[in-house]
């Protein structure tokens, strides 16, 4: 039995430099939309469900309640995102898209696209189909 560990083939570490690969793919190429793969999430769930609570959206995008407060801070001071309390509990924050945020979400929308293409393509497309597969499977198992 040996003694050396092979961190290069970690699970945990290969899924950590996939992370880091996406995110730099996604900041080079968004960069002119000024936008994180986190805040484009909240924006596209916005957009597919207005008025929703901020603890909710939070759990939707699989992001930490207490966190997603500050980055809808940020969409909110670009003009993207209009924050409300609720008029029945005013601790629970509902949230909107704006007219701004409508149309920049829509532009992205496109370009993001691209951005998950880009990540895929030093693969086939068996072999992203299959890595999206297990990813999901992963994830799914995980969070159970």
């Amino acid at each position: 039995m040996s003694d050396s560990f092979d961190f290069a083939q970690a699970p945990g570490h290969l899924i950590r430099r996939a992370q880091q690969i996406a995110v730099s793919v996604f900041a080079e190429q968004m960069a002119a939309m000024d936008v994180t793969p986190v805040q484009f999430a909240i924006l596209n769930a916005l957009m597919d469900t207005p008025g929703i609570d901020q603890v909710t959206l939070a759990a939707r995008v699989a992001f930490d309640a207490a966190t997603s407060g500050s980055v809808i801070g940020r969409l909110e001071s670009k003009g993207w995102v209009r924050r409300e309390a609720d008029d029945h509990d005013r601790r629970r924050k509902l949230l909107w898209l704006t007219p701004q945020g409508v149309q920049a979400t829509l532009e992205m929308k496109p370009l993001v696209t691209q951005v998950q293409a880009d990540i895929l393509s030093v693969l086939d497309g068996q072999e992203q189909q299959q890595l999206l597969a297990l990813m999901n499977k992963l994830v799914k198992a995980h969070q159970a």
